[in-house]
């Protein structure tokens, strides 16, 4: 495994990506964070980076990066993550993502026309509107240290401002559940059972959308148990990626971990 390497990749004109990348082999694995930005996802990166290429952009409008004004949904923002791996020429690839980062990953998936994309994983992900749930989020960015991070590791002033300029003011698709249907790759579900911006009703139902689907619970975690609870998340992956046994190729309904 060599040393991460962040670099500026011109995707289109008029669009560069900041995108670390980690590892030198084995299968793609792209990694798209949540609220908090690339810093949330690192023990991620990390650990995958052992056992494959690892590429993780920062989503414009984090980290002091620009949002170019047609980046103004998610569709628009997933787009770009499909020029990304176009660009790099990279098939087969593992696609997960955290919170925010799961409804762009979500979407992405939907709209692969390449079939690029061989597995998805979410992580406490938000996206589809579902009946009864809500997304949980603070009522507005911390004031005055408004650049700085948010307590608890939470969004900064300007990452809540791009979240919602990409998810609008419902943070959620109204029209994107009943489509999780036609997604026919394996599906990974990861959930903190102690969530308590999007509770694992919300996940397990998310889950009960997809058609190869396993659902995990990760006991003693919150919102972000890749930071919480590190070990297990990385065991229900690593069962997810290597695979024991063959499969007959039918559908899976979501079932819970231990």
């Amino acid at each position: 495994m060599t040393a991460p390497l962040q670099r500026t990749i011109p995707v289109r004109p008029g669009l560069d990506l900041e995108v670390r990348e980690a590892g030198t082999s084995g299968s793609p694995v792209l990694v798209l964070h949540g609220g908090p930005g690339p810093s949330g996802i690192s023990p991620l990166v990390d650990h995958l980076a052992s056992e494959h290429r690892v590429v993780a952009p920062t989503h414009p409008g984090w980290e002091g990066t620009v949002r170019p004004h047609d980046l103004d949904c998610v569709p628009a923002l997933a787009a770009a993550y499909l020029d990304l791996l176009s660009h790099l020429g990279l098939n087969d690839v593992t696609l997960i993502g955290t919170s925010f980062g799961g409804w762009v990953a979500t979407q992405a998936v939907l709209d692969d026309r390449e079939g690029r994309i061989s597995q998805l994983v979410l992580m406490d992900a938000i996206g589809p509107a579902i009946p009864g749930q809500q997304v949980t989020v603070p009522a507005g960015p911390p004031a005055p240290a408004a650049a700085g991070p948010a307590p608890q590791g939470g969004p900064s002033a300007q990452a809540m401002a791009a979240m919602r300029a990409y998810a609008g003011p419902t943070m959620a698709d109204a029209g994107m559940l009943p489509r999780l249907s036609t997604v026919t790759c394996p599906v990974l579900v990861i959930w903190g059972a102690d969530d308590a911006v999007v509770t694992p009703d919300f996940g397990r139902a998310y889950a009960a959308a997809f058609r190869h689907v396993r659902f995990e619970l990760i006991p003693g975690a919150g919102h972000t148990p890749i930071r919480e609870k590190p070990e297990a998340v990385f065991a229900r992956l690593g069962s997810f990626l290597t695979p024991q046994g063959p499969s007959d190729g039918s559908p899976r309904r979501p079932s819970e971990g231990p």
